[in-house]
């Protein structure tokens, strides 16, 4: 079912979450409505706007979060559940509609996820673009804008057209624009209770991931209407923080809800992260867009000096009143994994209790229960 459809039969909250259960089948319907090429992408350092002013329609590809056994044979068991999980969508076919993947600088395991795709299930285009690790250079931005063109001229041959600054300048005002609306969602959960639930936010970011961002925006922008009116509250609950490995996993945070807690902020790549930070318009296109990957919020894949990972943690964590974080991190992210101490010592300064949970392909709900409850009940003993 297509996002048009959608919008003219379910209300504002059941949209979003209608689209990412329908993922597969909004992008063929826009493929066929648009005559238009659909890209998978891997990593969110991925220059999304270059596609898009091209006509592409850039999907991010996630996993099911259903049990496989395909991907054995393709990629170690010791690699992540999210770089697996992945691989095995290719693998079974559930994105066949694509016409190209992409993939910038990222860890091995979804490296090597990506490696297996491409040789595995065939595309007609494959863009893999080096995203500096030591991203705080003083020389990476003039890296990127020359990693960009080359981007931008094998998209142009790809699509047999041209990519005019104009085409640039109105990828980036539709991309600003949903990044703004996603960062007004955002504030309104600085309310006590917050207006919307962390689960029901997770599905606008989400889906924004998946719809083109035109579309994605106007169902942003309705959803918005509504909250303004202050019609839609969640319940009070223990005032939360999820952190961690990419977690598009919403039923676990739906869960986590249910025992009394508001996930009020996130900081991981499914989550604010994606869409943080706007492009500022230089007389350059490229060198503004690269200008935004590289001040985004960073992976814990990606150096920055001074600490500038946590202290954007613990501004989210004084912004939205935070009284704690559950860190959530994909099961053998190394990454993540050495970024947990520095974040547990932060949060200890700050008075900050925190959960340190590990994710799998499918989370085990019900044993997460009780150290969810224990850690909630230690927190504000009256929620419970």
């Amino acid at each position: 079912m297509g996002c048009i459809r959608m919008a003219n039969l379910l209300e504002p909250w059941g949209k979003f979450g209608q689209m990412i259960n329908d993922r597969h089948a909004y992008a063929q319907q826009w493929k066929t409505r648009n005559e238009g090429k659909v890209m998978g992408y891997f990593c969110t350092y991925v220059p999304e706007e270059i596609f898009y002013a091209a006509g592409v329609l850039p999907v991010r590809i996630l996993g099911s979060h259903e049990p496989e056994d395909i991907t054995s044979r393709h990629i170690y068991g010791a690699y992540c559940p999210h770089s697996r999980d992945c691989l095995a969508q290719g693998l079974r076919g559930k994105y066949d509609y694509l016409d190209g993947i992409a993939m910038a600088q990222t860890c091995m395991h979804i490296r090597q996820a990506f490696d297996s795709w491409r040789k595995h299930v065939p595309v007609d285009y494959i863009c893999d673009t080096y995203v500096p690790n030591y991203i705080s250079s003083p020389h990476t931005k003039k890296y990127l804008v020359a990693e960009f063109g080359d981007i931008k001229r094998s998209v142009e041959d790809w699509v047999e057209r041209s990519i005019s600054d104009r085409d640039l300048d109105r990828a980036i005002e539709i991309y600003n624009r949903n990044r703004r609306l996603m960062r007004e969602v955002y504030e309104l959960r600085k309310q006590d209770p917050p207006l919307l639930s962390g689960a029901e936010t997770m599905e606008m970011v989400v889906s924004s991931q998946m719809m083109d961002k035109e579309e994605h925006t106007h169902l942003l922008e309705e959803a918005l209407a509504e909250l303004h009116q202050g019609q839609h509250r969640v319940r009070p609950g223990t005032r939360l923080m999820m952190l961690g490995s990419v977690n598009d996993d919403i039923g676990f945070i739906r869960a986590v809800e249910t025992l009394g807690a508001n996930i009020v902020i996130d900081d991981h790549c499914t989550g604010s992260r994606y869409f943080w930070i706007e492009v500022i318009p230089e007389e350059d296109r490229l060198a503004a867009i690269a200008q935004r990957y590289i001040d985004r919020p960073p992976c814990p894949h990606k150096d920055y000096p001074e600490g500038h990972r946590i202290k954007h943690i613990l501004k989210l964590t004084r912004d939205w009143n935070v009284k704690g974080g559950i860190i959530a991190q994909q099961k053998f992210c190394d990454f993540d994994e050495f970024d947990i101490p520095f974040i547990l010592e932060a949060f200890k300064g700050e008075g900050i209790e925190s959960l340190w949970l590990e994710l799998d392909v499918v989370n085990p709900v019900a044993q997460f229960r009780t150290r969810i409850e224990a850690f909630l009940e230690m927190l504000d003993p009256e929620v419970v």
